[in-house]
């Protein structure tokens, strides 16, 4: 796996790979066209974003590079890579508890807030990427 140098990009499954944890400067793509939605990815260094119609999907704390992100009415599913361990935090339905699965390995089950935010922390410093799957 690499840094998406494009920033955002649609794959040949119908999933979409996006950000770059290497920049120094936050850059932003707006308006990429992927399934009828218009995407949005802020990344760098510190931060990967990313939204859908203007509604949150996506974000790392630092930055992070994904591969495969793929949505379903039942979870989301994505590979992560970065330099450092990273916070993720993921736009789903509010009010509702997942099972998390981090390189197919279980680490629970989680629920979302009233503004449907899960939060994960994913250790990467040590082996760079992983996995993750996260379902009703």
């Amino acid at each position: 796996m690499a840094v998406i140098e494009q920033l955002i990009r649609a794959e040949d499954d119908g999933s979409i790979s996006f950000g770059n944890y290497k920049l120094p400067e936050k850059k932003k793509v707006e308006n990429f066209e992927h399934n009828g939605d218009l995407l949005k990815v802020k990344t760098f260094k510190d931060i990967t974003k990313l939204e859908s119609n203007e509604n949150f999907v996506y974000e790392s704390v630092p930055g992070t590079a994904v591969h495969g992100f793929k949505e379903t009415d039942k979870g989301v599913e994505f590979d992560v890579e970065g330099d450092n361990d990273a916070q993720i935090t993921l736009g789903l339905l509010e009010n509702t508890e997942y099972s998390v699965f981090v390189n197919g390995s279980s680490i629970g089950k989680m629920s979302t807030n009233l503004g449907g935010k899960l939060n994960l922390s994913v250790e990467l410093a040590s082996e760079g990427k992983a996995n993750v799957r996260v379902e009703m």
